[in-house]
């Protein structure tokens, strides 16, 4: 079965590849169908996903499957939320880069207590099996940590360098991808999809 994604990000394609292999499906990203990204007007992860799946699905006739997640601080009023890829762009409306949300993050933080760095990811992944599908599958995931004084790691991707995992002692930059795979906040949310997979 072909299922598209309905992101252009690669680690993101890579991530879910691996945790959806015992689905036995062919996962797509939109980027091979040169599917622009589409506008996430939404006010929540909920909204932003079902948003991206349709478009997906819309423009590919495929099944699409959508994830919609970012960081949540406590210290920061929740921010950056569903802005979390365009944090550091948002005056420019615009996406940013890893390094420049980063930085934000930790400048804005840079005068908070240790103990106030709270802080969570958050993963809303919708299933699609057509655009006008009436009842996409809606699966979430939540990953508790804190942020950190300064970007550790090399691995992973958005705020991986900055999110220190407690369970870890480290940050989750520094997790080996398979390990990542199984305590994240998307992989929560993959565990309850492969839990509610339509047989």
């Amino acid at each position: 079965m072909e299922l598209v994604l309905a992101s252009n990000n690669p680690g993101k394609l890579r991530e879910l590849q691996l945790t959806l292999a015992p689905l036995d499906l062919q996962l797509l990203s939109q980027a091979d169908f040169n599917i622009p990204e589409a506008l996430e007007d939404g006010s929540s992860f909920v909204e932003n996903a079902i948003i991206k799946a349709r478009h997906a699905a819309q423009l590919t006739g495929l099944p699409a499957l959508a994830d919609d997640s970012g960081l949540e601080v406590d210290a920061l009023d929740g921010e950056p939320g569903i802005y979390s890829a365009r944090y550091a762009g948002l005056d420019q409306g615009r996406d940013a880069n890893d390094a420049a949300n980063n930085q934000l993050v930790l400048e804005k933080l840079k005068n908070v207590a240790k103990a106030e760095r709270t802080a969570r990811f958050h993963c809303v992944i919708v299933y699609m099996r057509f655009a006008n599908d009436p009842m996409p599958l809606i699966c979430q995931g939540s990953w508790e940590g804190r942020i950190l004084n300064e970007e550790r790691g090399q691995n992973g991707f958005g705020y991986d360098s900055i999110f220190y995992v407690p369970e870890h002692d480290c940050a989750s930059a520094e997790l080996a991808p398979e390990q990542k795979n199984t305590i994240s906040h998307r992989a929560k949310a993959i565990q309850e999809l492969l839990q509610r997979w339509p047989s």
